[in-house]
């Protein structure tokens, strides 16, 4: 059944999922301009429960953030970062104080909260002021996201009285952008975090290196990125990040409690590196710098030891330059590589990532190897993947290996949405806004229990996608769908109440200045 709409003062039921709508992905919003949805309803993702009611909080001038008791600076920072948000840059000042006496937004953690989880919180707001509790400075920063939600687009207003209790689904909820096909600065990736984390992504990957681009400086192979780099697909002029500004961007995603997972491709998508430094290729010879979208063409020379060295030396670098637990060496589309010696690159490069306290991340292919212990795989299969290959899959799984879903079908962005969308490829088929959404998970891969599923992620490849206007039209709002599906209950995965939800969103991606694309299915105001 659908998500029971209930009366101010009355528990919002999320309800079990419509499946013959969900799983067509041809279900139609309607063609009669629906209800209003009150604040609660208006919530993405939604939350584990809400029980709304009662007056509620004026927010504007004179509104006040307190933290404590005993706040350290991590939820002082919080604070700090809420009121930015709240504030906007031309809304009322929003002092941060010790202290939760007195009526404003209050911030507390509470460690006794073991139902929050390390990411939930709990959310009051009644005409006192608003509590956010949570057992973890994480957790109110998710709270506070929430909070941006229930106050108008336009900035001050009254937030509606009721009780928010919620938490994720799944611990891993991550985005994917290909910065090695075309090159977007960091000031463009700083951005998209600014975009996600109203809606709690709390990953993003970074795909920095590919035959078309190696996009990270090294300094122990500084030609990788001054040559290797200078390139991207169609000719263009490239680029790359240095050291610096790769920290940059690590720090300002972790100050929104968002990891980032950079990703070195190997042994295939190399031929970069391997313009880069003839010692790499087996014959010794420097390819040309490559321009296209082929892929499968290029791999590192297993046989030789200059191979290994480069592989820890670049690894020893960026696992120097990431706080974060995972480290994605690739893996996939290898076809110039044997399979045997395929294996033995990957015991070897996972090896390396050990060796640096890092956990290895892969691509599904590594399923066909021999994943090291706890390796997380990152599943990219679609409805056409063979059965073979997806019975690798479920055997890792069942050994014990977690998995990241992100069906080509389902949530790679570079998808057209239609035939007539202008960028974007299609050899996983049109994916529509409906068709994004309507999977379950937890249920997706036969045989995967959902406790085997560390979480969801949203690639977005860039072929075909070289502006910024481009990403924003191909991510959202489909990175939207991505965000629910990865927090919310199962029972709330709904398409014809999510569609609405979506809609609610329109007016705030418009302030935010992003070109969406407006999927027909949803019954957009404006």
């Amino acid at each position: 059944m659908r998500v029971l709409r209930r009366a101010l003062g009355t528990l919002l039921v999320l309800g079990a999922v419509s499946c013959t709508a969900a799983q067509t992905g041809d279900a139609r919003a309607g063609d009669d301009p629906p209800a209003a949805l009150t604040p609660f309803e208006r919530l993405l993702p939604a939350p584990l429960s809400v029980r709304a009611g009662g007056p509620g909080y004026s927010f504007g001038p004179g509104t006040v953030i307190r933290t404590g008791p005993g706040a350290g600076p991590e939820v002082r920072r919080v604070g700090e970062l809420l009121a930015g948000q709240l504030r906007g840059p031309d809304g009322p000042a929003l002092p941060v104080v010790a202290g939760v006496r007195g009526d404003g937004i209050r911030l507390r953690v509470d460690g006794a909260e073991d139902g929050l989880g390390d990411e939930g919180y709990r959310l009051v707001s009644a005409p006192g002021g608003i509590d956010i509790v949570a057992r973890t400075p994480a957790g109110l920063f998710r709270g506070g996201q929430t909070l941006r939600q229930l106050l108008p687009v336009s900035g001050p207003g009254t937030v509606p009285g009721g009780t928010v209790t919620d938490r994720p689904r799944f611990a891993y909820r991550g985005a994917m952008v290909d910065i090695a096909r075309h090159f977007f600065t960091v000031e463009q990736v700083k951005r998209y975090v600014d975009q996600l984390v109203p809606y709690k992504v709390n990953t993003l990957h970074v795909h920095l290196t590919d035959d078309q681009g190696w996009r990270l400086a090294i300094d122990s192979w500084p030609r990788l990125a001054q040559y290797g780099g200078a390139g991207e697909v169609g000719g263009g002029p490239g680029g790359h990040w240095t050291k610096e500004e790769y920290r940059e961007l690590v720090a300002y995603a972790g100050e929104r409690y968002v990891d980032v997972v950079p990703e070195i491709d190997m042994p295939g998508h190399t031929n970069a590196a391997l313009a880069s430094y003839a010692e790499l290729n087996c014959d010794g010879k420097a390819p040309p710098r490559y321009t296209g979208v082929k892929v499968g063409f290029s791999s590192l020379c297993v046989a030789k030891e200059r191979t290994y060295a480069f592989v820890d030396e670049v690894l020893g670098e960026l696992a120097e330059l990431t706080p974060g637990r995972h480290l994605h060496i690739g893996g996939d589309e290898a076809h110039a590589t044997p399979a045997a010696d395929y294996a033995a690159f990957m015991d070897r490069a996972q090896q390396v990532v050990g060796r640096y306290g890092k956990t290895v991340m892969a691509w599904h292919q590594l399923a066909g190897a021999r994943p090291a212990p706890g390796a997380v795989l990152q599943y990219w299969g679609h409805d056409r993947t063979s059965a073979a290959d997806r019975a690798e899959v479920v055997a890792a799984a069942k050994a014990g290996h977690p998995l990241i879903l992100s069906p080509a079908d389902r949530v790679y962005l570079d998808m057209k949405y239609e035939a007539a969308t202008g960028p974007g490829l299609s050899w996983a088929g049109y994916v529509p806004v409906a068709r994004s959404y309507s999977w379950d998970p937890g249920a997706y891969l036969a045989g995967v229990p959902e406790s085997a599923v560390l979480g969801v992620e949203a690639p977005l490849w860039t072929e075909n996608v070289a502006t910024r206007a481009e990403w924003e039209l191909m991510a959202f709002p489909r990175v939207l769908g991505l965000a629910e599906l990865g927090w919310s209950p199962a029972a709330a995965l709904d398409w014809t109440a999510y569609s609405r939800r979506l809609a609610a969103q329109g007016p705030r991606m418009e302030a935010q200045g992003i070109g969406f694309h407006r999927s027909p299915d949803v019954p957009w105001t404006r």
